[in-house]
């Protein structure tokens, strides 16, 4: 799972569409390893940029990167400081109230990280009293909200940040997703503290359908052709070849019914 744009635009793609107007495409500042992050020279580099980029072509549009932070996104994107957001935003029924979104191009599940020896329950009574830290405005918030009334929630700006408590014993457990948590559990602090405690149960009103691309309402062209672009990129390989850079199974989930 962002404010007024002040950041860099770095170009992400020329589509060889002639005088193509330019699709400025939202991705937040903060890291979002191995998906977004920044490299030495300011440049986002991860396996959603090179998914972007390639759906981009695929879909004949010129493309370039927008940065903000995460909960100025959807402001900027209905304020028309965005065209499009690609920032592992989860198709939700709450966010449809505001925005649009485009097919499915990844799903990985939520999951509980705690310290090591804890038996915690993904149930309301398990982690009842429990101080639980999740990434503000996200669907793991969400969910936290409605399954876990009776913990005590912390919000972060990032999840890193969550993690950086939790290992510190600050937390006594974070929601996150699961790849996200993973890594956090393989880092030297990690390996140090903490262990994954459960998957939780999908939800689809709260963890949503899958990460889609956002856009308006009113943009349906635009949706169309990022439809049309991952299901391209599904079709010819290259999502699959850019997703073994990364990971060793696959991200997409289960097929789309």
């Amino acid at each position: 799972m962002k404010r007024l744009m002040t950041a860099t635009l770095t170009s992400l793609c020329l589509a060889p569409v002639a005088q193509a107007e330019v699709t400025r495409v939202g991705f937040a500042t903060e890291p979002y390893p191995p998906f977004a992050t920044l490299d030495a020279s300011g440049e986002l580099q991860g396996w959603e940029v090179d998914i972007t980029r390639a759906v981009c072509d695929a879909a004949e549009l010129e493309c370039e990167i927008v940065t903000t932070s995460w909960d100025g996104l959807i402001p900027a994107l209905t304020g028309d400081k965005l065209d499009v957001i690609a920032a592992s935003l989860s198709i939700t029924d709450q966010r449809r109230e505001t925005i649009a979104f485009s097919d499915k191009y990844y799903q990985t599940p939520a999951a509980l990280a705690g310290a090591k020896g804890d038996d915690l329950k993904t149930t309301s009574g398990g982690l009842a009293g429990k101080t639980l830290g999740v990434q503000s405005a996200s669907i793991h918030q969400a969910y936290a909200q409605v399954h876990f009334p009776e913990s005590i929630l912390r919000e972060y700006q990032t999840q890193d940040d969550a993690n950086q408590d939790l290992f510190a014993g600050r937390l006594d457990a974070t929601l996150a997703d699961r790849l996200i948590i993973e890594q956090f559990l393989d880092s030297k602090e990690g390996q140090l503290c903490c262990e994954m405690q459960a998957t939780v149960t999908q939800d689809q009103e709260t963890l949503g359908e899958g990460i889609g691309f956002g856009v308006r309402q009113a943009d349906d062209a635009l949706r169309e052709r990022l439809n049309e672009g991952i299901a391209e990129i599904r079709a010819n390989g290259t999502y699959d070849e850019i997703t073994a850079r990364y990971f060793d199974f696959d991200i997409y989930g289960e097929p789309d019914t």
